[in-house]
């Protein structure tokens, strides 16, 4: 195989290729396919999990995956805050999509499992983008088979409910009591951030208390300030290994309207990736960002703060990755 150039993983520059041109990819980045000979030099692959099969409310998200690639075309390579490059640091790539079953929960999910599973064998760290929540307990399932790992989520819900209508266990209001009853996620180790708005019933927050969850509330989050509270998010996760997912929900819907079961009161677009930059030091398995819902984001302003959370995301998760 003929040796790669020393730039192949890095994004096309915007001064060689306006950044309005081109095949979007995740921030411009290769398309390589587990397939191809040089997967294996391949560090942290970025993945699209276009599928919501899950949502109970507003649809959408399936169609996540491509809007956030075309919106990520405007990242440029370097981190001002942090002083970060992350594609200075290891090897990146758009992997593609998991072929999702629309029309088969299970099936899909066991799809989306093996795909991950086969990335943890190639040590490939995956960076995820929904879909709808659904979405990181298969995840989840082919990342952490082997041992639980810890969890920070940004969400303004739990994720934590038992089943909906009439028993069905998997939706994406389920997903983190499904990976908590799975040993997936320990518990004790969990920590939730944002969480707000009306409530059928407390049912699921009383569940996860009593599991150990870590449950942080948005009023608490203002009162107490992201630092702090980032601070005891770290002293939650030890120096363990930990997997982080992102629901744009997390973030107020005046910055953020384009998702499925959107509240107000949340953080601003500055706080949505402060709390990421806070992650740096955390030892990191994988991360996700879901519920992104195009339908609903007609200028474009959802996906353009989710493109730019990734690469916070992005930029953390190299770290993590040069650590190892």
């Amino acid at each position: 195989m003929a040796s790669l150039p020393a730039d192949f993983f890095h994004p096309v520059s915007g001064m060689e290729m306006p950044r309005f041109a081109g095949l979007p990819t995740f921030m411009r980045l290769p398309h390589v396919t587990l397939a191809d000979p040089i997967i294996d030099q391949v560090q942290l692959g970025l993945v699209g999990v276009p599928w919501d099969a899950g949502t109970t409310n507003r649809p959408g998200p399936r169609h996540g995956p491509r809007q956030l690639r075309d919106l990520s075309t405007m990242i440029r390579a370097g981190n001002p805050v942090t002083g970060i490059n992350p594609f200075s640091m290891i090897n990146c790539a758009d992997l593609g999509d998991v072929a999702p079953n629309p029309v088969d929960i299970i099936d899909c999910m066991e799809r989306i499992s093996a795909f991950y599973a086969d990335l943890k064998s190639r040590d490939i760290f995956a960076l995820t983008v929904g879909g709808d929540h659904l979405v990181s307990l298969p995840v989840l399932r082919g990342l952490a088979s082997d041992a639980p790992v810890g969890l920070i989520q940004f969400d303004s819900h739990t994720d934590l409910f038992d089943s909906y209508f009439g028993g069905n266990k998997y939706t994406h209001g389920t997903p983190f009591r499904r990976a908590i009853e799975e040993g997936l996620v320990d518990p004790k180790r969990m920590v939730q951030i944002g969480i707000r708005g009306t409530a059928y019933n407390i049912e699921d927050v009383e569940w996860g208390q009593a599991q150990g969850v870590r449950i942080i509330r948005i009023e608490e989050f203002f009162d107490r300030g992201v630092s702090d509270v980032m601070s005891e998010v770290r002293e939650i996760v030890g120096d363990q290994p930990t997997y982080c997912t992102y629901d744009i929900d997390f973030v107020d819907p005046a910055f953020a309207p384009g998702t499925g079961t959107p509240e107000v009161g949340g953080p601003n677009s500055f706080q949505a990736l402060q709390v990421v930059r806070e992650l740096a030091g955390i030892q990191l398995v994988g991360a996700d960002l879901v519920e992104v819902s195009p339908p609903f984001d007609t200028d474009g302003n959802t996906a353009w703060l989710g493109a730019s959370i990734l690469f916070e995301m992005l930029c953390v998760s190299a770290e993590a990755i040069s650590r190892r």
